[in-house]
């Protein structure tokens, strides 16, 4: 078995290597942006020759923070969460702060769970997705004292920190541009509703637009799918072999869509010509593919960007606002056009 001869490098041994004071080291290792560039680069120097690395542990019980944040997303097998993850690191990382991240697939019970090990491991903030969680989540927050954001929806009660877009406002603006083309008979493919408020709200948006012109959007024009392109195409398969066709599909995001636009090549249809597909997201392949998806674009990067900057400010007892709203843009593009004439 192989023993360890010398002792692990101290915080003390780097300071005296670089030539520099403890406080120093211990800034250089955690907040590097706020150190001289020739002083960074011989604690970095003195600490890598002597295989320092920093007790976490005790660097958390002396400051009271183990600088890290937890990020609770529903999936990780899901492109469209990533641009937001992406931006929340790159921010975190910027201030000193590591992310750790854990998904639940949709399911509430183990939401809760992992919700719980990340303030076991004392997380110093919290970024949940959505603005519905399992109720022993915002207890152990409560109890906890833990800073938290909700991202990806809007918490209107105001009774949560929130930076998140209007998902209604997105479903609805998308759906009066059809109505406006002149669609009149509609269906969607929705994401599955359970334990998905977004999910939830894009669906209430689509019949919002629908009933304030008159129109029904019936229980069998509207089929509930995961978020993969085979649910896109199954959902478009189920609606097309109903007796009176759709003219115009609103997707649930754009994974939906591209799976429903591919079932209608399959099925001889073209899009737009036979059948309008449009989603949410505006995921980077939406520009791509033919034809290219009219869609929501939600500002994902931002709202990364927002969501750290929220808790880095609360950590640091600055004042913030509680609730921020993202703008959304409905982007046009050549899967949507007007309905052929009977």
């Amino acid at each position: 078995m192989r023993t360890r001869s010398n002792k692990a490098a101290r915080l003390a041994d780097v300071a005296r290597l670089a030539k520099v004071s403890t406080a120093t080291v211990s800034r250089a290792l955690t907040l590097p942006h706020k150190v001289k560039a020739r002083t960074l680069e011989r604690v970095q120097q003195a600490a890598r020759s002597l295989g320092y690395v920093a007790h976490g542990a005790a660097r958390a019980l002396a400051s009271r923070r183990t600088h890290t944040i937890g990020a609770v997303v529903p999936t990780l097998d899901n492109a469209i969460f990533a641009n937001t993850i992406h931006a929340l690191q790159r921010t975190l990382d910027a201030a000193g702060y590591v992310l750790l991240l854990a998904s639940h697939e949709f399911d509430a019970d183990i939401e809760a769970r992992v919700t719980r090990t990340l303030i076991e491991r004392g997380v110093d903030g919290l970024v949940l997705l959505g603005t519905t969680h399992h109720p022993d989540i915002y207890r152990m927050i409560e109890s906890n004292d833990v800073p938290y954001v909700l991202t990806w929806a809007f918490d209107e009660s105001g009774n949560h920190p929130c930076v998140g877009f209007d998902n209604r406002a997105a479903a609805v603006r998308i759906t009066n541009y059809l109505l406006d083309l002149g669609h009149r008979r509609f269906a969607m493919v929705s994401g599955i509703t359970v334990h998905n408020e977004r999910a939830q709200e894009r669906l209430a948006g689509v019949r919002d637009a629908l009933t304030a012109r008159g129109i029904t959007l019936n229980a069998e024009q509207v089929v509930e799918k995961p978020y993969t392109h085979t649910g896109g195409r199954e959902g478009l398969r189920e609606l097309m072999a109903e007796p009176e066709r759709p003219t115009a599909v609103i997707c649930g995001n754009d994974v939906l869509a591209i799976g429903a636009v591919a079932e209608c090549q399959v099925q001889g249809l073209v899009v737009p010509a036979d059948v309008s597909i449009t989603g949410f997201d505006d995921m980077e392949i939406a520009a791509l593919m033919t034809p290219a998806l009219t869609t929501v674009r939600f500002p994902t990067t931002d709202l990364g960007i927002y969501a750290a900057r929220h808790l880095l400010q609360r950590l640091e007892g600055k004042a913030v606002d509680l609730r921020c709203k993202l703008p959304t843009e409905l982007v046009v593009r050549a899967s949507a056009a007007a309905p052929r004439p009977n």
